[in-house]
């Protein structure tokens, strides 16, 4: 009789877990076939809060043009999800490596910002490669915007992306330019995501000579030409800010590489005070810390310092 029960629930057991099985499976491949229709994927909840976020907040609408900027091939809700599990990974790290307060608060802060402060470095090193080819560029595009006998700005910049003069690595900027204006988004915003992109002075310029004729419909030929020709005065400086600016973003590294020259050098005299001292007391434990924050505030200091050059 014993057995007979054992062998009943057993078999209840198994019917239950096929059903189960079964309704999970209809209803896997239901979602996946809806959520491939485009108002399931608008009505989502992530979609739904990063355009909640987007209209209220200034700096997720900052962080997202400037993705948008670097042509970054993550979505919004990817970001924030990246950011919170690095804050996790800093909080949890923190708790259990340096054992205070001072330590949890810092590792937490730097992993939280490592995603933001890669995506500056990112955008910083764009505008170095496209600044000294910016000026070539806007030659082109005037050459192809009095060429056309309408003045469409929209119609130069198709023809001068369509036969190659606009050459690599600015040529992405003017493409994405072209597109967010084709694309009918709202023109302010088109022009605020190359702005950003190029970072400069004369691309303000441009974009302000670019936003006249696009808004007003005006002729702005001489615009062009006294911007072209105030850029070739100036572009012996532009090279020496260059030069700079790499200045800046070598000094930014070199203080990784002179903590970890000192590290090895540490651990190759004496392996095991040194992990006594740097991994085991508290003392060693904070001043790595200390090293920590230092480094991060010379990375911070030195994308601020790239971003006014520019």
């Amino acid at each position: 009789m014993i057995i007979v029960k054992y062998v009943f629930l057993l078999l209840l057991f198994v019917l239950i877990f096929l059903v189960i099985r079964s309704v999970l499976h209809i209803v896997i491949r239901q979602r996946k076939a809806r959520f491939r229709l485009h108002y399931v994927k608008m009505s989502a909840f992530g979609h739904r809060f990063s355009e909640y976020l987007g209209n209220r907040s200034r700096l997720f609408k900052h962080v997202k043009e400037m993705m948008e900027s670097v042509e970054l091939g993550m979505s919004m809700q990817t970001m924030l999800t990246l950011s919170l599990i690095l804050f996790l990974v800093g909080l949890l790290a923190g708790a259990f490596f340096f054992q205070s307060v001072k330590g949890v608060l810092v590792l937490t802060f730097i992993c939280m910002s490592l995603p933001y402060m890669l995506l500056r470095l990112k955008l910083v090193s764009i505008r170095l490669q496209t600044r000294l080819e910016f000026l070539p560029a806007v030659e082109v595009f005037y050459q192809y915007y009095m060429v056309d006998p309408h003045k469409n700005i929209k119609m130069a910049l198709k023809y001068c992306l369509e036969e190659n003069r606009i050459l690599y690595p600015i040529k992405p900027v003017f493409e994405q330019l072209y597109r967010n204006l084709m694309t009918q988004r709202d023109t302010e915003e088109s022009l605020r995501i190359f702005s950003l992109t190029m970072g400069h002075t004369w691309g303000d310029y441009f974009i302000g000579i670019l936003r006249v004729a696009l808004t007003e419909g005006s002729y702005v030929g001489d615009s062009f030409k006294e911007l072209i020709v105030d850029m070739r005065k100036a572009q012996r400086f532009d090279q020496l800010e260059r030069n700079r600016l790499l200045e800046i973003r070598i000094a930014n590294f070199t203080p990784i590489l002179f903590l970890a020259l000192f590290l090895f050098i540490n651990f190759k005299v004496n392996a095991d005070n040194a992990y006594l001292y740097y991994m085991v007391d508290p003392v060693g434990r904070n001043m790595l810390l200390d090293a920590l924050l230092l480094i991060f505030v010379s990375f911070l200091m030195g994308i601020y310092l790239s971003m006014r050059r520019m």
